[in-house]
């Protein structure tokens, strides 16, 4: 990404952009980029700067707020390519030219039509089109339309932390956790206190573009949590909006989150809804937060000598949320920024057992941002306590799968760990502990510091 191209003071270096340069060069037009992602991680900021800088001419047609005109366009003038282009052209005072022009359906969830002519639009050759959407997956949004072949699906989460520490202006701290990560070399005391402590920034501001934005206009945490509060706001708006009929059961298991993984065992408990409370009841509300990229669902691989999809236990499921920023200010909803502990907790390396659920959703934020669909391993037994385990997380690399735990800085032992190596001996590929303190390799199992889990 060329950096010298951007314009204005507020700009964020994304890794997104780079995804679409690589989907430009190889689809040569035979296919369109759908860019899904939570409501305000920055989709339409990213293709309008990918347009102005990669192609002669853009337009940008915003389905949240388009004229009837243009949407009469899309119903009834489709069936000519030539007429349907010209006008757009006019209305948009935009030439248009073959082969370098980008046209933008922003918000194509609102006007469902726009997106099933992409096949044609793709086939017709002349431009190269690029949808975002929120809440893309939601049937109230494809209803009656056949999904076109045509697009290339390409997500996009909030920052990670190398595009937070872009945006604090450093470049150079990434590439030298991942040389240490991939040598197995601790950083030394002096650097990864000062990593940790960015990485601490990090975790409370949360990787969403306003937040970030906020936050960096003087290091100000109280504009980053105001920015965080419009955006759950938001989200509630979207739940009463995009999920009408239950929507009363999103919002409990939505505003459940924070009680549920501060406990010990962060599995989603339903009778916290209701003794009465059943999966099936509120499975779709699950599935909506899901869907709308709001959460972050974990699920449990009851066999991962089978696999860790096949296996899953999907009315067994943790859930964090997709931006751990979010969930900060999220748990602290209905007091004021100056009594959010979090805050004074996580700055001064303070967090009690409770509180550091935000480091495992930070991990599971990473891990998602890394390709990897989330699973975890529990096993209770109340007659033979040797059999019981519970590992956090679950990635594959190649055929093996690796067990990773989230300790904190003074953890004693690793006995699940321990047992499920055992158990499992001829799957298990390396184990991963993550935790506050540098990289350290004992007994068979690398320790790393958390902010590396985005290399795993």
């Amino acid at each position: 990404m060329n950096i010298s191209k951007l314009e204005g003071v507020n700009m964020l270096k994304r890794k997104i952009y780079d995804e679409l340069l690589a989907w430009k060069k190889r689809s040569n037009g035979q296919t369109a980029a759908l860019i899904d992602g939570a409501r305000r991680v920055g989709k339409s900021y990213i293709a309008e700067l990918f347009a102005k800088q990669e192609y002669r001419s853009y337009i940008i047609i915003d389905f949240g707020n388009a004229p009837q005109d243009i949407l009469d366009l899309f119903l009834y003038e489709s069936a000519n390519l030539d007429l349907f282009f010209a006008k757009l052209s006019v209305f948009y005072s935009t030439i248009l030219y073959k082969r370098d022009s980008l046209i933008v359906f922003d918000e194509v969830q609102q006007f469902p039509r726009a997106r099933q002519l992409i096949k044609y639009l793709v086939a017709d050759g002349r431009y190269d089109f690029i949808e975002t959407g929120s809440l893309i997956r939601l049937k109230k949004n494809i209803e009656n339309i056949i999904i076109p072949s045509e697009e290339e699906h390409i997500e996009m989460f909030p920052l990670d932390f190398e595009e937070f520490l872009w945006a604090m202006g450093d470049e150079a701290t990434a590439p030298l956790i991942r040389r240490c990560f991939e040598t197995k070399s601790p950083l030394g005391q002096a650097l990864h206190r000062k990593i940790m402590n960015d990485f601490r920034q990090y975790v409370l501001v949360g990787g969403m573009p306003q937040s970030v934005l906020a936050y960096l206009d003087g290091k100000n945490f109280a504009a980053s949590d105001e920015a965080k509060r419009r955006i759950l706001r938001l989200y509630r708006e979207d739940v009463s909006k995009f999920a009408q009929g239950y929507e009363e059961k999103v919002y409990a298991v939505f505003d459940g989150i924070p009680g549920q993984l501060s406990k010990k065992e962060k599995k989603y408990t339903l009778s916290s809804l209701g003794k009465t409370a059943r999966f099936r009841a509120y499975e779709d509300s699950f599935i909506w937060l899901n869907e709308a990229m709001v959460v972050n669902a974990c699920f449990n691989a009851t066999d991962p000598s089978v696999g860790l999809a096949p296996s899953a236990d999907h009315a067994m499921q943790k859930c964090y949320m997709a931006d751990t920023g979010l969930l900060v200010t999220h748990t602290f909803m209905d007091t004021a920024f100056t009594d959010n502990e979090f805050y004074r907790a996580i700055l001064f390396d303070k967090l009690d057992i409770n509180e550091g659920m935000v480091m495992e959703n930070i991990v599971a934020q990473m891990l998602r941002r890394n390709g990897h669909r989330l699973y975890f391993y529990s096993r209770s037994d109340s007659e033979n306590r040797e059999n019981h385990m519970e590992i956090d997380f679950l990635i594959t690399k190649g055929k093996k799968v690796s067990p990773v735990e989230v300790k904190s800085g003074n953890y004693r032992s690793h006995s699940s760990l321990d047992k499920f190596r055992k158990k499992f001996a001829a799957k298990i590929g390396t184990p991963y502990i993550l935790y506050p303190k540098d990289v350290m390799e004992k007994d068979g199992v690398l320790h790393l510091p958390l902010y590396m889990a985005m290399f795993l």
